[in-house]
């Protein structure tokens, strides 16, 4: 298992991990298999989606802010709650297929990680199996 960590910058934001993971992809040498990527935290999440426009990305972020959780009374009292239930909804991991040694990315697809409570230091951790 590989890992690597992203610093984010804002409290919440959406940062492009294709290359790491390719990176890891690529060291493992695994022909055929299954790539799994994984974040530990509870107020983050990793997703696959569009990544020639940088709007998408907004627009996910608008999408989500107009949930409008921050007016809702939570028994949580951290503060965080709209982080952890955005987390839950867009889910802590993704798998991409293996083959011929490269990711089965379609052709607008990249790996997301998502901050929801930052800016924080992000482990996200990834596993080849093949």
């Amino acid at each position: 298992m590989d890992s690597f960590t992203v610093n984010t910058r804002m409290q919440e934001e959406i940062i492009d991990i294709t290359h790491h993971i390719r990176t890891v992809v690529s060291r493992s040498a695994a022909s055929e298999g299954v790539c799994f990527i994984y974040t530990p935290h509870t107020t983050a999440a990793v997703t696959i989606n569009e990544n020639a426009d940088p709007a998408v990305l907004k627009d996910i972020l608008k999408g989500l802010g107009h949930l409008k959780l921050e007016n809702l009374q939570f028994s949580h009292r951290e503060g965080n709650s709209p982080a952890h239930i955005k987390s839950s909804l867009i889910g802590c991991s993704a798998f991409v297929i293996i083959n011929n040694g490269s990711l089965q990315l379609g052709t607008w697809q990249g790996i997301y990680l998502c901050e929801f409570d930052g800016p924080r230091t992000r482990k996200v951790l990834v596993k080849i199996i093949g």
